[in-house]
């Protein structure tokens, strides 16, 4: 079950600003599952975290991770995003986690909230193939 092509009648769960959650594998291979905020551009999932999280460290090791999107106005719809992660960057990770305050909070600045955290974190960002939709 399931194909690499996103079904037409869910694209809203990865269009929509839903907090989505992120499962990658410990050291050990249990599963960790983290809430994140996230991007799609028709072709790619971008996530951001700060460099040394447990999640970067999970997909730093292993590239392997899945994504569920679950509609807010009705749990027994979602998505199941199964992919990898190809690239990890820095480079542009501050713009992305701004874009996505934006998107989630309706503010610009990630960092206005919490001034405490400005430049005491390295944002990075993961650019995560789709494999296969569920």
């Amino acid at each position: 079950m399931g194909s690499a092509i996103l079904p037409e009648d869910k694209q809203d769960l990865l269009q929509r600003p839903i907090v989505v959650t992120l499962v990658t594998l410990m050291p050990d291979m249990h599963p960790q599952a983290n809430p994140v905020w996230f991007s799609w551009d028709g072709d790619y999932i971008w996530v951001n975290s700060a460099k040394g999280r447990q999640k970067d460290k999970n997909m730093r090791r292993q590239s392997k991770v899945t994504i569920l999107s679950v509609d807010p106005n009705n749990p027994y719809r979602y998505l199941e995003v199964r992919g990898e992660v190809v690239e990890i960057t820095e480079e542009g990770a501050i713009d992305h986690i701004n874009f996505l305050s934006q998107r989630y909070r309706g503010q610009p600045d990630y960092y206005a909230s919490m001034p405490d955290r400005r430049g005491k974190e390295q944002r990075v960002i993961y650019k995560i193939k789709p494999i296969k939709f569920i």
